[in-house]
């Protein structure tokens, strides 16, 4: 795969933040904690992988890496559109500094020559909508545990330094006992779940078999600008701002969630991805340690947005009733104490945030012409 001199981007650091300067403008870079980082020049010319580069939280990741310096090769996955997912609505100068990649981590010939001569790789790349794995799990298991082992092994064979592999705090299920460290009991309460399961003890058999140096990086519930309306921060801030929605229509308004702004959950990938203190084949749970109802963050929302709309319940958008999980509340403790990692955004400065994101999306008119539910 040839590859190209890329521009530079420089980064710049104010009130504690990352910062790119570009011609004419200068953009902040995700939003969660940087000030007194040990790790500044850990990334600085260090190639790196990421894989789901086209995603929520991986595009985000993406424009860090390239803040920090790192020489950054994008996986987006393939298809005839053209389209490189989130990728196409980063700045200019963070576009021109990586290079982009299309694939699929389901193949494993393709990995195995995208991996060759990569110090890092952040596996970000998974099904993740909870509601569609009901209708097709076998998908779920195809990239989540398939795409994983494709990963792990290219990985291996290349002499990767590091690998992060992302996995999900839906792995524990309803809780057993809270606040949720890392050896609670994992629970495989929806398809999605259960293959991410799979996806977390497959690295944890590559860093025991076979020494692979693999950190698991756990987040708990990630929101902010970019992500899918098929969560409900999003679906509620769209419907709030759309004139074409009349009401908010949302599902269970019971459930707890630890919620965690998007630059806070980038900041535990770099952590994770530099931190010396880390062990490797085990579980390292991110999150801020507070819960909140589901409808106190629609509360949030509306007050947030100004919205006046009345919030109606809608039986799509409920889980089966064995699958709902009640409360995830984070116990960060062992990852904040090996990186110095803690969030610094709350919830409802990053719903702030993500208003005022979604704000120009529907002004412009960048939003799905669909306004109905999404799984």
């Amino acid at each position: 795969m040839s590859r190209t001199p890329k521009a530079i981007v420089r980064p710049l650091r104010r009130a504690g933040r990352l910062w790119l300067a570009g011609p004419g403008a200068v953009a902040e870079i995700g939003g969660g904690h940087h000030e007194g980082r040990d790790d500044l020049a850990a990334y600085r010319g260090k190639r790196v992988l990421v894989t789901g580069a086209d995603g929520f939280i991986g595009s985000h990741l993406v424009e860090a890496l390239v803040a920090e310096g790192a020489e950054v090769t994008a996986l987006a996955l393939y298809n005839a559109f053209g389209s490189q997912g989130w990728l196409d609505t980063v700045d200019d100068e963070v576009h021109e500094a990586v290079t982009i990649e299309r694939g699929d981590v389901r193949d494993a010939g393709f990995m195995a020559r995208l991996v060759e001569g990569h110090e890092t790789v952040f596996h970000l790349a998974a099904l993740i909508a909870i509601p569609y794995s009901y209708a097709a799990p076998q998908s779920y298991v195809d990239v989540n545990v398939t795409g994983t082992l494709n990963v792990l092994e290219a990985a291996r064979r290349a002499g990767v330094g590091r690998v992060i592999h992302t996995s999900t705090s839906e792995v524990y299920g309803t809780a057993l006992r809270t606040p949720i460290g890392e050896d609670h009991p994992l629970q495989g309460q929806s398809p999605y779940a259960a293959s991410k399961i799979g996806a977390d003890k497959m690295a944890e058999a590559f860093a025991r078999s076979f020494d692979l140096p693999v950190v698991v990086l756990r987040p708990f519930n990630t929101f902010g600008p970019r992500q899918s309306e098929r969560a409900v921060i999003p679906t509620v801030i769209r419907q709030a701002l759309d004139p074409s929605c009349p009401a908010i229509r949302v599902g269970d308004l019971t459930p707890r969630r630890d919620f965690n702004y998007v630059g806070d959950t980038v900041d535990a990938f770099l952590k994770a991805g530099s931190a010396s203190t880390l062990e490797y084949g085990v579980a390292y749970n991110s999150g801020s340690g507070r819960t909140v109802a589901i409808g106190e963050v629609v509360e949030t929302v509306v007050a947030a947005t100004g919205c006046n709309k009345p919030i109606e319940s809608e039986a799509a958008r409920f889980r089966p009733e064995k699958s709902e999980v009640r409360e995830l509340l984070a116990d960060a403790g062992r990852f904040s104490a090996a990186t110095g990692w803690r969030p610094q955004v709350g919830l409802a400065e990053g719903i702030e945030r993500t208003v005022e994101w979604w704000r120009s999306r529907v002004t412009s008119g960048a939003i799905r012409r669909d306004a109905g539910y999404l799984t």
